[in-house]
This record gives structure tokens, sequence and C-alpha cells, in this order.
């Protein structure tokens, strides 16, 4: 049988989701709460491989079991009070035996905020930034986003992937309360590093670094090595998981 998790988490003192030697993750975390409460090795499966101090309001994951879970509230119930302070679950429930985590989802939505003045409240959700941004401009860029499916750019160097091709369903910047500018983007997949990346470009069209047609220019050439800086991870939240 297999369950779905429904989590979220402050990933400021993790190294990422996936399990990794010498290093703290989401996933060693939870996997080991389950472990205990259901009294076996669990192993469990991420929609989404988040990375060092990313943050995560909806993240999904599954595991498999030979006995059925009697009571999922309840487990939900002990697994957060045996969970550290930034992590929690908020669902567990039973899926088709083959429904993936990760390959079943359709769509992906993360936010990317910046505080634009010291705000102690925000420290490690989001990037300050103090800088002038035309936000209508770095908009206007955005809205490129949405021509071209080709992202090779905007990814890491070294990745193995089949291909370099996402679907954009949305790419906004909005002004927020509390000094906040927030990027939304939503798309079928994401490459490493991806959206950090659009992001440090974007600032660099809003501080008149470059222009509008300097960040089409970017995305033809391919070349993440034309592409602006990796903004910082401590901004970046996974928001939600479509299925």
């Amino acid at each position: 049988m297999r369950y779905f998790i429904e989590c979220a988490y402050k990933g400021t003192n993790y190294s990422g989701w996936q399990v990794q030697i010498n290093a703290l993750t989401v996933q060693e975390v939870i996997e080991k709460a389950l472990s205990t409460l259901l009294k076996h090795k669990i192993d469990v499966t991420g929609s989404s491989r988040t990375d060092t101090g990313v943050h995560a309001m909806q993240q999904f994951a599954h595991f498999k079991m030979e006995e059925e879970i009697m009571d999922c509230e309840n487990l939900v119930y002990r697994i957060n009070k045996l969970l550290p302070f930034d992590i929690s679950v908020q669902k567990i429930f039973k899926v088709a035996d083959d429904y993936h985590s990760r390959f079943e989802a359709i769509s992906r939505k993360y936010e990317y905020r910046i505080s634009r003045k010291k705000n102690p409240f925000q420290k490690g959700l989001s990037y300050e930034f103090n800088g002038n941004l035309d936000i209508e401009r770095m908009n206007e860029a955005s809205q490129i986003l949405f021509k071209y499916f080709d992202y090779q750019c905007f990814s890491k160097i070294k990745t193995e992937v089949l291909t370099f091709n996402c679907t954009i369903l949305e790419a906004e910047w909005k002004e927020e309360k509390n000094d906040l500018l927030v990027f939304h983007i939503k798309a079928n997949r994401f490459l490493r590093g991806m959206v950090r990346a659009i992001v440090g470009t974007l600032l660099e069209v809003g501080t008149g670094k470059i222009s509008v047609s300097d960040f089409e220019r970017i995305i033809l050439s391919k070349d993440r090595k034309k592409a602006g800086w990796s903004v910082p991870a401590e901004g970046l939240f996974l928001m939600e998981v479509n299925y």
C-alpha cells in the first residue's frame, strides 16, 4: 500500500530535502520519525528536491507500507509531536499503489520573497534588497518567459536531465504588505537552480543593468554564464504541488 504525506518546513537548518551523507535534510528527519512510529524502516520519495535553505509551504512525498494504517489522523498527531519545530505534517492519506509523488505532479508553484528594507521578522525568510527596482520593467521581462520552453540558461551546469524544456504557466512580480516584493512562478517542471537564476536575472533588469531585450537574448543563448546571479536560497518557497 502507498501513502502520501503533505508537509511543510522552514529550510534554514537543513541541507535541502534529499538525504545526503554527513548533512541533515528534511527527508532524513521525516523518515526517522515515521520509522520510529511505524516500527520499521520507512523510505519516502518527495515531489520536489528543494535545495539547502529553501522552504516549503506545501511539499508532498510518498512511502510504502505492507499493512494498512488504520488511523492516519492519529499518525499525523503523533508525528508532529516527534518532529522538530521547523517541520510539520498536515496530512497522511492512502493513494493507488502506483501513484508517484514526483512523476504524477502536473505543476509546481514557487515564490521568491524580497524584503525592501531591514525586517527582523523576515530574517531567513526573504532576501533583503535595498536597491531601486523598476518593477514594471521586471514584469515586462517576465512575460517573455511564456514565449519559450528551453531554459538551459537558467539551469545549473552540472545536472543530469534529458531536456531543459519547461512550460511556464505563471510569472509575475507583486508588491505585498510589510515591504515585500514577491515573484510568483508556476510551471510543469523546474530545472535545478532555475527559479533563483531567473530572479537574479530579473533583478538585473530591474536595476537597469540589462534591458528587457537582453533578457530575451539570454534565454535564446542557452548559456548559464550570460544569465544573472543566483539569489540566496532564504527567499525561496515551494508553495504548492498540483496533481
